[in-house]
């Protein structure tokens, strides 16, 4: 176990070095960028012995899971994220138990949340999640309705707009993800000005590209190899 809890902290270190100096590269405060260590299928002991190391951070994909081990890892001052897609039925079971939904992709879901939000008496904040690269198999919604969603996502009690999330196609070279970080980018800008929100957060960037992110203005890094190894099958 003690092994085990090195072995994660100096893979924790590691990848806060990378982050800061990625950055520091593209002339902005290390501090601007958080890390969002995704623990999806990984043990409540592990997320203990990273937190124990610094990390608070956590971003899950399954519901039940992510409950589950919030329940276990309780007291522990954990920031917990929700980064998978996100069926508007288990939105009652989202809303007020996580620091940030990443995945908001549609109308039906943010006023699902908004409205259980609404009935715990809290604001759950969210992030819109844009499909840029138009895969299938990826939540999102497209970029010619990103900006309806964000003002109707917005205009709900109960919901805190904080920004967008996009995940790019994957590529051996990272440089290949520029674009879509580049004009994730570009769309938040254009909300900010036409919408008068202030948007502080782009979610993006993974263990393969997060420095490609960070130079193109990630402020949430989603990172989950690199720090806890091989996923387990689920």
């Amino acid at each position: 176990m003690e092994t085990r809890k090195q072995e994660l902290a100096e893979r924790l270190e590691q990848v806060k070095d990378d982050l800061a100096e990625a950055a520091k590269k593209a002339g902005r405060k290390p501090e601007d960028v958080t890390l969002v260590a995704v623990s999806k299928l990984h043990a409540a002991p592990d997320i203990a012995a990273l937190a124990e190391a610094g990390q608070l951070d956590f971003g899950e994909n399954y519901v039940q899971e992510a409950l589950g081990k919030q329940e276990e890892l309780g007291g522990l001052g954990v920031r917990w994220h929700f980064i998978g897609g996100l069926q508007s039925n288990k939105a009652k079971f989202v809303a007020g138990n996580f620091e940030l939904v990443h995945s908001v992709d549609s109308l039906k879901l943010a006023k699902k949340l908004a409205g259980k939000a609404v009935e715990r008496g809290t604001v759950q904040k969210v992030l819109v999640q844009a499909s840029l690269a138009g895969e299938a198999q990826k939540s999102g919604v497209e970029e010619d309705a990103l900006a309806e969603l964000v003002e109707q996502a917005a205009g709900l009690d109960g919901l805190s707009v904080q920004g967008l999330m996009t995940m790019p196609p994957f590529f051996d070279d990272p440089e290949g993800a520029r674009p879509y970080f580049a004009r994730l980018r570009e769309l938040r800008e254009a909300l900010r000005q036409r919408l008068g929100l202030e948007l502080p957060h782009l979610s993006m960037g993974m263990t393969g590209d997060f420095v490609t992110a960070v130079e193109e203005g990630a402020t949430l890094v989603r990172i989950g190899t690199r720090i806890f190894g091989a996923r387990p099958p689920r």
